[in-house]
């Protein structure tokens, strides 16, 4: 059996999942940021750092030495998307030059054409080390480079222009523009914070107020094609003088998400803004507090661990269901086990190639692991909460003297990605019976 990459087996089911979810695909698309994280995790794995160098190398770096070795001065699809990556004035890091590199090439269809580049640039691949790059690695590259097929066939409509926070997460803020007619002023206070243009305060009877075009707490990022990622003091004011009397075209960047809570990078620049201007009208409930930014952390449904993409989840507890382990048992044996209302944990599922685990995500304690030919069926709870799912498994662990198969419930973050869940499962132990 030819050897397998983990990090090529867990990209192959995100892009499947990518390709579940059907039709275009865009930023609001779920599972597009498990793939972008997964592919900088690949063109990072293995990329070795100069050892007097100042500056740490990144896979952007590689990208910018494909077109200095590029003699011919050639112009290509490839050089197009480099420099219109070094000139996007809105990112200030290689990490987020690199993840809008990753982005264009995606919407450009592009991305296998620049791994057959890098194969065929000598000195980037003196870059990687040969022991664990899937670039230096004959046997991965080639399964690698056709997944990158199957992406460039699927249709990507995401927003380039978003990209201010880039530098900071793959996650971005929902992004409006606003299309205002001439005007003296709009009638918008603003405030100088982290880099970022804030609007502090709507004057009664503006232009902006009536329009409603803004909320306290958003962010200006540009005026008529300007950036003011990073802007100095008084800068958007410039701009607006200096536009004055013509048609304005303003990108805001919201710092309530599209569920309504707040833009998780923005909770410390939020709370700063609160503090030095009490009056400032946000909703205080939906900022997180002082540990926030932990909190949301550990509220996310999906972290990355040696390249596989594991899930956080509920533990809700296990029981004996008795001599039969068939899929028609888990609306019985669920229930057993919410009826005894034992206070849940959060956990990491880890869904290998051959067995899952489950670890207890504060004490790092494995809880329990099961190959899947271990594992007789797996689905979802139909009533009422279609996030909680269940496997049966041959015996209980915490009762050895038993016999039959017992009932593992937990509960995933979404209804979707408990169906991704149940699916990753049963794909593992095709022999036998599952359902969704």
């Amino acid at each position: 059996m030819p050897p397998k990459d983990p990090l090529l087996g867990t990209l192959k089911v995100c892009i499947l999942s990518l390709q579940s979810d059907g039709g275009t695909i865009t930023d609001s698309s779920p599972h597009l940021s498990s793939c972008c994280q997964l592919l900088e995790v690949i063109f990072r794995r293995g990329l070795l750092q100069p050892v007097l160098g100042l500056v740490r190398r990144d896979y952007w770096h590689c990208m910018e030495q494909i077109l200095q070795q590029d003699t011919c001065n050639r112009v290509s699809l490839l050089s197009l998307a480099v420099e219109q990556t070094s000139s996007c004035r809105k990112l200030l890091t290689s990490q987020g030059r690199g993840r809008y590199f990753l982005r264009l090439t995606l919407s450009r269809r592009i991305l296998g054409n620049v791994v057959q580049h890098m194969l065929h640039t000598p000195k980037v691949l003196e870059w990687y080390s040969p022991d664990n790059s899937i670039f230096r690695n004959e046997e991965f590259v080639e399964p690698f480079i056709s997944l990158l097929l199957v992406l460039s066939e699927m249709e990507f409509k995401l927003n380039i222009e978003n990209s201010s926070f880039l530098d900071e997460s793959w996650l971005l803020p929902v992004c409006e523009v606003y299309e205002a007619v001439p005007c003296r002023e709009l009638g918008m206070v603003l405030r100088y914070l982290g880099g970022r243009v804030f609007v502090l305060e709507l004057i009664e009877g503006s232009q902006a107020q009536v329009d409603r075009c803004v909320q306290p707490g958003d962010i200006i990022d540009e005026i008529n094609g300007i950036s003011l990622r990073n802007a100095s003091n008084g800068q958007a004011g410039v701009v607006l003088a200096r536009l004055k009397g013509r048609p304005l075209s303003l990108r805001f960047l919201r710092w309530r998400g599209e569920d309504g809570a707040v833009y998780p990078p923005l909770v410390k620049l939020l709370h700063a803004l609160q503090q030095e201007n009490p009056s400032l009208q946000l909703n205080p409930s939906r900022i997180p507090q002082q540990q926030g930014c932990e909190r949301q952390q550990q509220e996310q449904s999906q972290c990355l661990k040696e390249g596989r993409i594991v899930y956080i989840v509920q533990f809700l507890g296990k029981a004996n269901i008795g001599m039969y382990g068939g899929k028609e048992v888990l609306q019985q044996g669920i229930p057993l086990v919410l009826e005894k209302k034992h206070p849940s944990k959060t956990v990491l599922l880890d869904l290998k190639e051959t067995h899952l685990t489950c670890t207890d995500k504060s004490t790092k304690q494995e809880l329990f692991q099961h190959h899947y030919p271990e594992i007789s069926c797996v689905g979802r709870y139909s009533q009422p909460d279609y996030t909680v799912f269940a496997f049966c498994v041959a015996d209980c662990p915490e009762t050895p003297e038993s016999t039959g198969f017992c009932c593992v419930v937990l509960q995933a973050g979404s209804a979707r990605e408990c169906e991704d869940i149940v699916n990753r499962i049963a794909t593992g132990f095709k022999h036998t019976e599952w359902f969704v």
